[in-house]
């Protein structure tokens, strides 16, 4: 049949994006290199201008003026061509989102699968009854710790009234404490004052203080008895 018909013609496979960008992109290439000739054409005749006078000047701003004519059609080629490689990047681009939006379905549907499957390895009811037997042993934690924090001897019920007359008690007590701190010992009597019937006015001299006596000092309190040689 192939000697009758002859053999099918193979299509080509059509170019890529890429292909296409690289073709585009070698294309602007070279038109910037014939803009970069025509620049160094119009600086030379700009400065044979500055010099060329007369029928000179006239024909070399001609020339200079064909120049200026290709290298605004190539400029315009130019951007026409790097506008048609902006939207095939773009397309590029497009079609490698969707690629990577694919990817990262697959990927979910898979999570997805082992979620489930992880899921069904546990229990709600048995995770409830574990938080319920935890809440119940805290709850007996607190009831023994509070158990074990009790004093023992002390009365269960205390009267305010007997307390205040034990804390005045103490108040007296470490208020002759201060006293003996600051040198007057808590057993003598304060001195005698003259509103209180004491020796004398005020502006009387104090009685002198008689010698000690029968074993007795000034304080009326007994004495040591000496010790012999």
């Amino acid at each position: 049949m192939r000697r009758i018909f002859g053999k099918p013609v193979e299509k080509p496979p059509p170019p890529s994006l890429g292909d296409a960008s690289g073709r585009i992109d070698s294309r602007v290439s070279a038109i910037d290199e014939k803009i970069a000739k025509l620049d160094i054409e119009l600086r030379k005749y700009k400065d044979q201008l500055k010099k060329a006078k007369g029928p000179t000047a006239t024909n070399i701003k001609r020339r200079a003026m064909e120049t200026l004519k290709r290298k605004k059609m190539y400029e315009q080629q130019r951007d026409q061509m790097a506008a048609q490689s902006f939207n095939i990047e773009q397309t590029a681009f497009a079609i490698d989102s969707i690629k990577d939006s694919q990817v990262a379905v697959e990927a979910m549907k898979d999570a997805a699968k082992t979620l489930k499957a992880e899921h069904k390895k546990i229990n709600l009811d048995q995770v409830e009854d574990l938080q319920d037997d935890l809440a119940e042993m805290h709850e007996d934690m607190e009831e023994l710790n509070e158990v074990m924090g009790r004093s023992y001897g002390l009365p269960d019920e205390l009267d305010e009234a007997d307390l205040d007359a034990e804390l005045a008690c103490l108040e007296d007590e470490l208020e002759g404490l201060e006293e003996e701190e600051a040198g007057v010992p808590s057993y003598l009597p304060s001195a005698p004052t003259a509103e209180a019937g004491g020796i004398g006015a005020a502006e009387e001299p104090a009685a002198a203080v008689p010698a000690a006596a029968d074993g007795v000092d000034e304080f009326g309190l007994p004495m040591a008895p000496a010790m012999s040689n």
